[in-house]
């Protein structure tokens, strides 16, 4: 064991581990420990959309114990402070070279990895979120969720899926509905979405992309049991969401850049190639 391991280590009381054992228990308990010292801290991820429809067999069925978190930068020194306290092993190099934009954990007891993303997401494409995070508790909002699905160039299977839960469990908004979604189901909103495709021609070209990969998908490949929320349909037709989406998207006005860059189209490269960092 190394000295880095024996930090997290050291939060366990008669060797059981101070973690909850269910992921998503865990992820909602470390957000709620985080509001109670007055930090902002969110959920993203597959335990956010999880935590969106928690009925939804098919992600119940995956073996996945990763959590995804969001803060802002002034609240990212405590939000590490308090991580370690509540069991979690920093990567203290990765931390050291990259966390002042993202932060890296294990529960070192159940194995379960933890990235902290501080004030935007970067991959594919790049969205901001740190002026967002009080929209929605307890995950940044669903237009966010929804964008982190559909910005990526290489959509797979697990995205489709999760983007179209999304879709087919809320509705299609003029702004983000209750913030907290314990209380409501929230929205996702259209004039965030449109914010970026409607301003950026790589966000629009991804994004309708990956709508056309959606359609194929449910047209093609789609069963019932992909969409299965236990007792219940689902609350909205997921081919209708998607087509519902692209018309929104269509319709909107587009910015000169917009125009300029449409211009060029796949000539030249419209997206990041996200870069994969090891840990320790």
């Amino acid at each position: 064991m190394t000295a880095d391991t024996a930090v997290g280590s050291g939060a366990m009381a008669s060797g059981v581990p101070r973690t909850l054992a269910d992921p998503l228990a865990e992820a909602l308990r470390i957000v709620d420990v985080a509001g109670e010292r007055g930090l902002l801290l969110r959920l993203m991820g597959g335990m956010a959309v999880r935590a969106h429809a928690p009925d939804w067999t098919h992600r119940t069925r995956r073996v996945e114990v990763d959590l995804d978190f969001a803060t802002r930068g002034r609240d990212r020194a405590a939000v590490y402070q308090l991580l370690e306290a509540e069991g979690y092993t920093p990567d203290r190099r990765h931390n050291a070279l990259f966390g002042g934009h993202q932060g890296y954990f294990v529960d070192v007891a159940r194995n379960r990895p933890v990235d902290v993303l501080v004030d935007k997401l970067e991959m594919c494409h790049r969205f901001d979120f740190s002026d967002r995070l009080t929209r929605s508790k307890p995950t940044l909002p669903l237009a966010e969720l929804l964008l982190s699905k559909l910005q990526v160039v290489k959509i797979n299977r697990k995205d489709v899926l999760d983007a179209l839960v999304l879709l087919a469990e809320h509705p299609l908004g003029e702004d983000d509905g209750h913030p907290d979604s314990a209380l409501g189901l929230g929205a996702i909103s259209l004039p965030r979405v449109i914010s970026f495709t409607s301003n950026d021609w790589g966000w629009w070209r991804t994004v309708t992309g990956n709508l056309d990969v959606l359609e194929r998908f449910l047209e093609s490949e789609f069963v019932a049991a992909d969409l299965d929320v236990g007792s219940r349909p689902v609350r909205y037709d997921a081919g209708s969401q998607v087509k519902a989406l692209r018309e929104a998207i269509e319709a909107a006005p587009k910015s000169t850049r917009w125009k300029l860059r449409a211009r060029v189209g796949e000539r030249q490269k419209w997206y990041a190639e996200p870069e994969e960092v090891g840990h320790d």
